[in-house]
């Protein structure tokens, strides 16, 4: 087996350490969604006050914080390469359908690369050129 069949998805669900506040709970939540650090630490503090949640709020945000493994610090080697594997999680049609235009693409250039190469105006500005 290949090194590319071996790999597997690097988008998981981790406590993000480097932007905590607490335990990186909700660091690695926005970071797992796509979502602002501050938006989502204001939301769960907000869904956290109301009462008939509180005690769920604090037990899950306890349970996730002994649960969840630390974000490694090589996860991803560029923030390009993290919006894809959230992509591949999140919505993974789009994402192929932009590897496929993009494959499209490559395809076309290297369409009339190789019809330019072929031709007889090739042949004539290589024979000029010598």
């Amino acid at each position: 087996m290949n090194e590319f069949n071996k790999r597997e998805n690097p988008h998981r669900l981790f406590r993000d350490k480097d932007n905590a506040i607490l335990a990186g709970v909700c660091a690695g939540i926005a970071e797992y969604a796509g979502l602002s650090r501050k938006g989502t630490r204001v939301a769960i503090a907000l869904l956290t006050i109301f009462p008939p949640l509180t005690m769920f709020m604090i037990i899950t945000y306890l349970v996730l914080a002994i649960v969840l493994p630390a974000k490694p610090a090589d996860l991803y080697e560029t923030e390009e390469q993290a919006e894809f594997w959230r992509g591949v999680s999140n919505a993974p049609a789009d994402v192929f359908g932009s590897v496929r235009h993009r494959f499209r693409d490559l395809n076309h250039r290297l369409e009339r690369m190789e019809a330019h190469v072929t031709s007889k105006e090739f042949e004539i500005d290589r024979e000029l050129n010598r």
